[in-house]
């Protein structure tokens, strides 16, 4: 008897790894699409050039398209040129390791604060004064402050002419047009979709693929009906503009959101690697080796702190809402929970998951925020070490009342033969009974990531992804439950939408998000194809505008 269950699995599965590589056939078929795809002309933008009001920040550093179009432009300017090349030069330097190469490298960095074209005439980019602080500076601490004060500068000098000059040039018209093309309707025609990856309180994620990059997403599919019935809707929006905010290697971004006529549709990062709870329990030995607990560690305080930065309470810290990549790196999820702190009052409404939810949020009015991330931190911490959590034994049978008890009153005990002592140390840190007492929170500059616990990791190489992660998850392998064991949704009955639920659908159909958006079509080569000057454009089916598939002629 053939095990129908079983056969869909392995359908879907194969369906899903092979949208994951890329085959001739598949490389054909998309070649195929972006030959019908154009960007719209420069004379289409006007109106677009006279609604945006371009900030230097902005633009040119945080918008990937702008920053690569920015620094194309300052290649055409000999001086412009070298005051770029002489910030990609500090860069370089502050991101090497220590060692006899990254002190040469300042000196050179030094050499060129102090070069001028001519005896008598200024440097190009930076100030008389600073000039004469660089020749000066003659130890190590002197010479990496003072290409601190030039890297200021030179961002300085590029603010003003060199960036006005750069609107007023055909890179900033580039610009325009592809920030036209961003700007373009999306729908669930732009993609394909693939097998259920599990589900939520309001519906499936499943994979997808962008029909014309062929980018692979997770799509999380908000129910309408059910998020009415549920009055979820002010949650989804808050989960929703958190993750526009949010602009972190450690944070699942959001590329698209979009409606269907049943979903509202969130589209992000697809981390093929499955979650931390998944590795912790189900992949050898209880527990995980303590490398892959220290890298995690890191990279999750780095999201963390940005969350914080931002003014947001994650509140669901847990192993499972940790997902890993492709290469093994990862990145907090579900940020369904998460809420933004107003005029920096505290939080008074009950969340989280039990086990992880720190003492001032179980206790009886009492109201809390950012130190509960922290501790949330620790209990995930000694699980990653443990196979289990501080208060709770592996599999133990325990009520919400007698969970609660311990976390408010039991110290943690740390049994497990894996916990170093820098593993201990942490833990008690961040599990701390008194916000005020907790690691990350004892005081305005309470650094999490000073403890010896992190003593192996380079952090700002860690957040440039210059650190290789001690374990990359199997390519073939499907880190999902299969398809079967994910249950069906039931369908909801008795829901009618008005008119403010119409507005409400498209205040959160938003369409591309810009930062992850450029990101996909730089990484795709999509940039430098349409970019080409001698490219062939053909019509086919993506001449259509109501085909939703990336194309404003």
């Amino acid at each position: 008897m053939v095990d129908m269950g079983g056969l869909d699995n392995l359908i879907a599965n194969t369906a899903y790894l092979q949208a994951r590589k890329t085959s001739e056939s598949d490389a054909k078929e998309l070649q195929r699409r972006r030959r019908s795809l154009v960007l719209p002309g420069p004379q289409s933008c006007a109106e677009l050039r006279r609604e945006l009001s371009p900030q230097f920040h902005n633009l040119c550093e945080q918008q990937p398209i702008g920053r690569r179009l920015f620094r194309d432009f300052l290649a055409t300017v000999p001086t412009y040129g070298e005051a770029g090349a002489f910030l990609e030069d500090v860069q370089n330097w502050e991101l090497a390791e220590d060692g006899p190469t990254k002190s040469s490298t300042l000196q050179e960095l030094v050499a060129t604060c102090t070069r001028v074209p001519e005896p008598g005439k200024p440097h190009p980019f930076l100030s008389p004064a600073l000039t004469t602080k660089c020749q000066e500076a003659t130890t190590e601490e002197e010479r990496a402050a003072a290409v601190a004060l030039a890297k200021q500068e030179t961002v300085a000098f590029l603010q003003e002419k060199p960036f006005q000059d750069f609107l007023a040039s055909p890179f900033y018209d580039k610009f325009l047009q592809w920030k036209a093309f961003e700007m373009q309707p999306v729908s669930e025609k732009y993609f394909n979709e693939f097998r259920v990856l599990g589900k939520g309180g309001f519906g499936e994620v499943c994979a997808v693929q962008v029909r014309n990059t062929g980018k692979m997403y997770a799509c999380k599919k908000l129910d309408k009906k059910r998020l009415k019935k549920k009055n979820g809707e002010k949650m989804a929006l808050l989960e929703k503009e958190i993750l526009e905010r949010v602009n972190c290697p450690f944070i699942v971004s959001l590329a698209y959101a979009f409606e269907s006529k049943t979903h509202l549709c969130l589209v992000m990062s697809l981390m093929n690697g499955g979650d931390l709870k998944y590795h912790i329990y189900n992949v050898g030995t209880r527990g995980l080796d303590m490398s892959r607990v220290i890298f995690y560690s890191a990279q999750i305080t780095c999201g963390m702190l940005h969350l914080h930065s931002l003014g947001i309470v994650y509140r669901d810290m847990k192993p499972e809402n940790v997902l890993l990549d492709d290469l093994g790196n990862c990145r907090l999820s579900d940020l369904g929970l998460a809420v933004q702190v107003q005029d920096d009052k505290p939080i008074s409404q009950r969340a989280g998951t039990n086990g992880y939810m720190a003492p001032e949020i179980l206790m009886e009015k009492v109201s809390y925020s950012y130190p509960v991330d922290w501790f949330a931190m620790g209990c995930s911490i000694y699980e990653m070490v443990a196979g289990r959590t501080p208060f709770k034994e592996y599999k133990e049978k325990v009520s919400k009342e007698d969970l609660k008890q311990r976390t408010l009153k039991d110290e943690v005990q740390f049994q497990h033969e894996n916990f170093t002592e820098d593993a201990k140390d942490i833990c008690r840190l961040f599990l701390a009974k008194k916000p005020e007492e907790r690691l990350g929170s004892r005081e305005n500059a309470d650094d999490p990531r000073k403890p010896s616990f992190f003593k192996t990791i380079n952090f700002p190489r860690l957040e440039a992804g210059l650190v290789d992660p001690p374990f990359v998850p199997d390519p073939s392998v499907v880190y999902a439950k299969d398809i079967d064991e994910i249950d069906d949704f039931s369908e909801v009955r008795g829901v009618e939408f008005d008119d403010k639920d119409k507005k409400f659908f498209q205040k959160f159909a938003t369409g591309a998000v810009p930062v992850a958006w450029q990101e996909e079509i730089i990484e795709t080569g999509l940039f430098e194809e349409l970019n080409d000057p001698n490219r062939i454009v053909e019509s086919g089916e993506g001449n259509s505008s109501k085909s939703g598939v990336c194309l404003l002629l």
